[in-house]
């Protein structure tokens, strides 16, 4: 035991020096450019430290009392790569020669002196995680490490008769143990230098070595080491200076508010609370005499100071569904409709919710409960969990506990028609493009120092595009002029450095001309694509695009699933959708008409509404077209 402490003490107190070890002076080496990949060699001494209760040898050697302590050297050598794809986290793994060969501490009995070494060796792979948390080039690694044993052997002495020679009888074959460590990267070229070498002093700890699996052997094991490594930067450099671009395109002018007619899709599903069967109090309910007065063209007045980033407006629209049904059945007598109730207790519980909505529907809005034909089941048609499902699931399983209302006249669930102020249109935003920054670089910020001596920081970023709003930058000034820096650092530490100067200026009054904007929905399979709204892009909305226009094309996704999907997800439909209306548009002549088509995926700064609850989500899976006013 006091030898593992020794062994403990010793790591401990090389770690603390390697931690106070001083950052490199000077700026470029502070900024040396690192490769991703390392080639080299390891050589380090083990201290390998015995607390062992040996008596049987083998079955021919049996010592009279046990050996309970001992010690030695061992060499290790081993070829080595290191991956560091990023600045702080990477991997190391090394395959080599490991000795773990020593003496145990003499037993003296009866005036008899025995003693026993050791020679074992392994061939060794030590896989690592490598963190490197710190300002200095001070390094962290962990992991297990797996050895084949290739040579057991011992020699006991014990005095007045000749050595004995043999193999350990129960040595593990393949042993499992873990190591921690640390270290330095002192380089040995300069930071510009396309080929990198560096000499890495180390120490690690060995420790859950049980070489034998009969009787108790206990080893503990400090190597201190140096890798040398090679790298190269010659390839990314390259690549880096050609394909890093930085762009910007600011607006002509950034409009103020903006009066917005919105066609805002219905979404025929009432959502329940887990263990209810009453319609959740968010849905606006109305008594008789309120519904008796109620049309929806009540939701058409507009209101001021509409969020651009969370519509509390739109959300207050759909949480009047069953108002604008019952309003429309009162009108469309002809209609009717089908309530499915799904419910994860089963079918006759979904039969209880969507009872609950007709009884909503009949009683207080009049509806003849013959035209309301009421269905349970245990999932819906399209559901949110899907089969095998393990992630997120109290996110999707909410999804699925709802009612969903079907018709036998198409209009009964047409959109509906409102009014909207926006405070801070997309059309207002400066839009940076930085080609290259997802491949290249680990992270972006954006530098606006504007004339007037004031200077603004945006980011950091990690994607191709962003977007800042031009109001955000100009604050309470009406115009000005920006030089906007692009400060970069690539995955391997190097700077970049760009810069474009831009004019911004803002209108002082608000912006009389309504645009309109239009959404489609997407369900959480991706059962309905773009494609499913062709007719609709075609024939209700490039119609009001004008020759010369501007549209803005923006998707969106809830944040269920891997954020890279869901971005590259929205990406894709706003393209698509941008596609089939430049398609209508050629078709009908129009020219000239410029296209601002970009994906959100779930980033909540731009969402149109909140995660919480799952219509909020549902109306997140979604593209929105607006369409700019001359």
């Amino acid at each position: 035991m006091n030898r593992r402490n020794t062994a403990l003490g010793s790591i401990l107190v090389l770690v603390s020096i390697l931690l106070v070890a001083p950052r490199p002076a000077s700026a470029q080496e502070s900024r040396r450019l690192q490769p991703e990949w390392w080639f080299g060699g390891a050589l380090g001494l083990n201290l390998n430290f015995y607390s062992p209760d040996l008596r049987t040898l083998n079955s021919s050697v049996t010592a009279p009392a046990p050996f309970t302590g001992g010690s030695g050297n061992g060499l290790f050598l081993a070829p080595m790569v290191e991956y560091r794809p990023d600045p702080v986290w990477g991997g190391m793994a090394a395959l080599g020669f490991d000795s773990r060969g020593g003496g145990f501490d003499d037993v003296a009995s009866g005036g008899v002196t025995r003693s026993l070494t050791t020679s074992l060796n392994y061939i060794t792979l030590e896989p690592s995680l490598r963190v490197s948390p710190f300002p200095s080039d001070v390094f962290l690694f962990a992991g297990p490490r797996i050895a084949f044993n290739v040579a057991k052997s011992f020699t006991y002495t014990q005095s007045g008769l000749p050595d004995t020679s043999g193999d350990f009888s129960g040595t593990r074959g393949t042993v499992l143990t873990g190591q921690i460590g640390a270290g330095i990267d002192l380089p040995l070229t300069g930071g510009d230098a396309s080929t990198q070498i560096a000499a890495s002093p180390f120490i690690a700890l060995h420790f859950g070595q049980g070489p034998r699996s009969e009787e108790s052997w206990g080893l503990t094991t400090v190597r201190l080491g140096v890798a040398l490594k090679f790298g190269s930067t010659s390839f990314f450099s390259q690549r880096a200076r050609e394909e890093i671009g930085f762009s910007v395109r600011a607006p002509r002018i950034i409009p103020g508010e903006r009066r917005v007619q919105e066609t805002f899709p219905t979404r025929n599903y009432v959502f329940f609370d887990a263990g209810s069967v009453e319609i959740p109090p968010r849905y606006v309910r109305l008594t008789a005499p309120d519904a008796a007065t109620f049309h929806e063209g009540q939701l058409l007045e507009a209101q001021p100071k509409d969020l651009t980033g969370r519509s509390r407006r739109q959300m207050t629209v759909y949480h009047n569904l069953l108002n604008v049904v019952g309003d429309r059945m009162r009108r469309m007598r002809e209609a009717r409709v089908d309530l499915v109730g799904s419910s994860e207790r089963g079918a006759a519980d979904g039969k209880q919710l969507a009872e609950s909505v007709k009884r909503y529907l009949t009683e207080v809005f009049g509806i003849d409960g013959t035209r309301i034909r009421t269905v349970g089941q245990e999932k819906p048609a399209i559901p949110s969990v899907q089969p095998g499902a393990s992630r997120e699931l109290e996110l999707v399983r909410p999804e699925d506990r709802r009612v969903e209302i079907a018709s036998t006249v198409p209009e009964l669930l047409d959109p509906v028609q409102i009014i909207s102020l926006q405070e801070d249109p997309l059309d207002s935003d400066v839009l940076l493009s930085v080609d290259g920054a997802e491949d290249l670089l680990s992270s972006w910020t954006l530098e606006a120092s504007g004339d007037d001596g004031k200077v603004g920081r945006y980011g950091p970023y990690i994607h191709n595009q962003e977007r800042v709003s031009g109001k955000t930058i100009l604050g309470d000034r009406l115009q000005g002029q920006y030089t906007l820096t692009l400060l970069a650092e690539t995955k391997n530490g190097a700077t970049v450095r760009q810069e474009e100067k831009i004019r911004l200026i803002r209108a002082d009054e608000t912006d009389e001309n309504t645009g309109w904007r239009f959404s489609i929905l997407f369900e959480f399979d991706q059962s309905k694509t773009v494609a499913t709204y062709r007719r609709f892009l075609t024939n209700e909305v490039a119609p009001l695009i004008p020759a010369g226009g501007s549209v803005i094309i923006h998707g969106h996704t809830d944040i269920v699933g891997e954020e890279s999907y869901n971005l590259r997800l929205s990406r894709e439909r706003a393209q698509e959708t941008m596609a089939i209306l430049q398609a209508a548009l050629v078709k009908a002549g129009k020219r000239n008409v410029r296209f601002d088509t970009y994906g959100f995926g779930e980033d909540v700064r731009r969402a149109p509404f909140e995660n919480t609850l799952p219509e909020e989500r549902f109306y997140n899976r979604t593209v929105i077209i607006d369409i700019i006013p001359e």
